[in-house]
Order: structure tokens, then C-alpha cells, then sequence
């Protein structure tokens, strides 16, 4: 009989650390807010040990900040560091989307333009936190495209670091209409293969973001 593998199970820790990051992106946890850890532990269904590991793995993504002998804080957004952050990655996903053109397989763009629909009707339902999940897959399915490793391990890495940023352009109804419509012009320059185009839309939706973002920010101020 031939040996099965057994059925892998996530340490808590990184399941405490996908939950409180979701937490974090989507406004549960604000900006600045400390973190509770018996309240945490209660709602998580964990003990303080796995919690404490997934609170310094998230600051190690910029997420939460560490207060010596203060416990931890939910870290506030910089508008000057997000700028920096968002101006980079609209670089790397404009190159992406150059290497893309030139080298993704016509499965592959397949495969972006079935999660596009997807996002369209997540879209339709009113559902952010799901239209949000679609959305970063379609970002790094480009990315991962361009078939170029380094490119994609920067990227994740800076990501991480925006994507309260890039959840929170979207809770202006009027701007998240038009991220679907970018998006959708996107995808059509993708399976074009149109370098210069897809290049363009890119980087202007990640400035579009930031426009977005940074009035939000300041509104919350």
C-alpha cells in the first residue's frame, strides 16, 4: 500500500497571525489602538504563548509596533512612508506587467481574467473583505507572470507593508467603482499584450490609490 503523507496543520500562531492581520487591514484593529492580550486570547481561542509569536511576526511587516515593558500597539499609518512604499510598487507592478506581456502563457492570463470575475461579483454583492481577497490575488498572479523571482519576493515583501492602505482606497464607494473599472482595462491590456498600456494603467492605479488613501488619512487625522 502506498505510504500516505499525513494531513498538515498550521502552528496557532500563524493562524493567530492571519486572523489578527485581517483584523488590522480591515479597520478592527485601529491605527494606534493597543493590543489587548486577554481579550485577543479570548477571541482567538488561544493561550498568550502563540499570540506573542504572531505579534512579532506582524511587526516584522510593519503592521504592529512594539512598546518595551508596554505590551504592543497596532501601528499608525505614516503618509510619508506610505507614499515612498506606494510610489515603488507602482515601479515594480509597471515592470510586472511589462514582463507579463512578454512572458505569461495564455493559460495563465486565463487564469487572472477568471479571478477578475470573481472580483466583478464580489463587487456586485457589496462584499469588501472578499473583493479585496481577489483583488491581491490578481496583483501577485501579474507579478508572478513576469516570471521574474526577485521581482516578486520585493514585492511581497512591500506589500505587506500597504495593504491597509490598499483595503482602505476602497471604502469610498465612488473610488472602489472606479478601482473595477481600472482593473478591467487592465486586464484587457494584459491579453493584448500591450506593454506600454498595461505599464501605464498599472502605475496609475496605485497613484490613484494613494490619492485615495491619503485624503483618508487625513480625514481621520
Amino acid at each position: 500500500m502506498q505510504a500516505i503523507s499525513p494531513i498538515g496543520r498550521r502552528p496557532l500562531h500563524e493562524e493567530a497571525v492571519d486572523q489578527l492581520r485581517t483584523f488590522i487591514i480591515q479597520g478592527r484593529l485601529a491605527p494606534g489602538s493597543r493590543l489587548n492580550e486577554r481579550l485577543l486570547c479570548e477571541q482567538l481561542h488561544i493561550s498568550r504563548t502563540p499570540l506573542r509569536e504572531a505579534i512579532k511576526l506582524l511587526a516584522t511587516e510593519g503592521l504592529v509596533r512594539l512598546l518595551p515593558n508596554r505590551g504592543a500597539q497596532v501601528a499608525p499609518l505614516e503618509p510619508g512612508r506610505l507614499a515612498e512604499t506606494l510610489e515603488v510598487m507602482a515601479a515594480l507592478e509597471g515592470l510586472a506587467g511589462e514582463l507579463a506581456c512578454r512572458h505569461a502563457s495564455a493559460e495563465r492570463i486565463a487564469e487572472i481574467r477568471a479571478l477578475h470575475e470573481e472580483m466583478v461579483v464580489m463587487h456586485a454583492r457589496g462584499d469588501l473583505a472578499s473583493y479585496f481577497r481577489y483583488n491581491q490575488a490578481i496583483h501577485l498572479k501579474i507579478v508572478e507572470a513576469s516570471g521574474n523571482a526577485t521581482l516578486g519576493n520585493t514585492y511581497r515583501q512591500l506589500n505587506a507593508n500597504v495593504l491597509r492602505a490598499r483595503y482602505m482606497a476602497n471604502l469610498s464607494r465612488e473610488r472602489w467603482d472606479e478601482a473595477v473599472r481600472e482593473h478591467e482595462q487592465i486586464l484587457d491590456a494584459l491579453e493584448a499584450r500591450d506593454v506600454a498600456r498595461l505599464r501605464r494603467l498599472l502605475h496609475d492605479h496605485l497613484a490613484h490609490k494613494l490619492a485615495s488613501v491619503s485624503q483618508a488619512v487625513v480625514r481621520a487625522a
